[in-house]
């Protein structure tokens, strides 16, 4: 049960910390700016996988977690209860949000600034991308792992900076499902539910093909 609870924590911190960012920007009439939101994004992602990553592995994302089931990296039967979990937690932390800020109608919901195939495409290959780092610095070397909280929530940040204003740069359907379903905006939901999953899998094959190349320049094999 600690790690569907690491979880639960991760992707509440996550929501409560990103979306929260959104909701206080436009509360305070841009206080934080579209960089203190990225920076926010990053930051609380690291440091998710500095506190949970020995307990959970810090996925704290559905896309990360159905990717590393695929690779067998992760027991599938403990894949419903993660995904549970994060959910839980997304939820629960945008219900703590609307408490706090009744009056916000979005709630840091994800929507496309444009139309929702580019959207759809831009989050395919965010997470594709973030996918990568994600699985590589999770495998090889000691010396790798720990700097795996600083390379995820770098590359994040470095997403959310530059396509957040378009895709709202979600890479993680939990952080979105929260929002929707609490402030009830559910039409281009299915963009940051299939667009994250997709892309993250895609990087499974890819990694795949890189791995010999990876294992070979690992000082640790």
């Amino acid at each position: 049960m600690n790690k569907y609870l690491a979880e639960f924590l991760g992707t509440y911190a996550l929501v409560f910390a990103g979306t929260g960012a959104v909701v206080i920007d436009l509360e305070t009439h841009g206080s934080i700016t579209h960089v203190g939101i990225a920076i926010t994004f990053g930051l609380i992602v690291m440091s998710m996988i500095y506190a949970f990553g020995d307990i959970s592995g810090a996925h704290i994302n559905p896309a990360v977690s159905i990717a590393f089931a695929i690779t067998g990296k992760f027991p599938l039967k403990k894949l419903p209860w993660y995904l549970i979990s994060q959910i839980a937690g997304a939820v629960l932390a945008s219900i703590t949000l609307k408490i706090l800020f009744p009056a916000n109608q979005l709630l840091g919901a994800t929507l496309p600034a444009d139309s929702e195939w580019q959207s759809f495409l831009l989050e395919f290959l965010l997470t594709f991308f973030l996918m990568l780092v994600i699985i590589t610095v999770s495998t090889g070397s000691k010396e790798r792992g720990m700097f795996a909280g600083i390379a995820i929530g770098s590359v994040v940040c470095l997403e959310a900076m530059f396509a957040g204003p378009i895709s709202g740069a979600s890479m993680n359907p939990a952080r979105s499902i929260g929002p929707a379903v609490i402030s009830q905006h559910f039409t281009f939901l299915w963009v940051y539910i299939l667009a994250p999953i997709t892309g993250a899998v895609a990087a499974v094959p890819v990694f795949n093909i890189l791995k010999p190349e990876i294992k070979a320049n690992d000082p640790a094999t």
